[in-house]
């Protein structure tokens, strides 16, 4: 009976070699298909947040248009600010802090208060509706709240708490409630906003906002999923303003 064919020596190297640039080619596809579509957004949609797993180095974010944001009068997005400025020289004094001790807690700065007047006197300037309003027991978001919507009864989220200091199966509750408000549906005409933190922004999608910043989503409506659009850091609203349609 004669013997199988010998495969060439060099032949295993190289099936090996194949499989190995296979194998990397898998793992490296979803930060590529996130790249794309930064570069060219017009070639597919924007990456999930919630599928999202960059560090924070390698997040690309997207300054709104103010396209964008006349969309936004009409309803049907989820929005997420980060608080105003506070004071990094006063930590949150864990684990001893106190919700209703705002000593005890990382303080917004008279800045920061000014600073959030600023935003909401922007998104009402731009026709923005907010129909919902959930916000972190922290007295720096809920100060936050009061300084940029003083007309708007906002309701105290504990789900939306600061976890930078929380061990992985606390995050988890609050990760899963962010996640669930920016992907459930929002009904036509008012928009849903949640004024937290930028750490659990960061623990779903690994973007850490600055302070004041707003986050715009288009929610898939499956209480899983949403599409991240871009963002309106403080500073820049007057440019976005004037270039807005009335």
């Amino acid at each position: 009976m004669p013997m199988p064919a010998l495969l060439p020596p060099a032949l295993p190297a190289l099936l090996a070699l194949l499989a190995a640039f296979a194998l990397l080619a898998a793992f490296a596809s979803p930060l590529v298909y996130a790249e794309r579509n930064a570069a060219d957004p017009a070639r597919a949609a924007p990456p999930s947040p919630m599928t999202a797993t960059a560090a924070a180095d390698k997040f690309d974010e997207v300054i709104a248009t103010p396209e964008l944001l006349n969309k936004l009068r009409a309803g049907g997005y989820a929005l997420y600010l980060r608080h105003g400025t506070t004071n990094n020289a006063i930590g949150d004094r864990v684990p001893m802090v106190d919700l209703n001790d705002c000593s005890t807690q990382r303080p917004l700065t008279d800045e920061g208060r000014q600073l959030m007047v600023k935003v909401g006197k922007a998104l009402r300037k731009a026709r923005i509706p907010i129909g919902e309003l959930r916000v972190s027991p922290m007295c720096r978001a809920r100060e936050s709240a009061a300084a940029a919507f003083p007309a708007i009864s906002a309701v105290v989220d504990p789900q939306l708490m600061y976890v930078s200091n929380f061990t992985d199966a606390e995050k988890a509750p609050i990760i899963a409630n962010t996640r669930l408000r920016l992907s459930a549906p929002v009904p036509a005409g008012s928009n849903r906003l949640l004024l937290a933190h930028a750490p659990n922004l960061m623990e779903l999608m690994g973007y850490f906002p600055k302070e004041g910043t707003l986050v715009i989503f288009r929610p898939r409506g499956d209480g899983q999923h949403a599409d991240y659009l871009g963002s309106v850091p403080a500073q820049r609203w007057d440019a976005l303003l004037q270039a807005m349609r009335p």
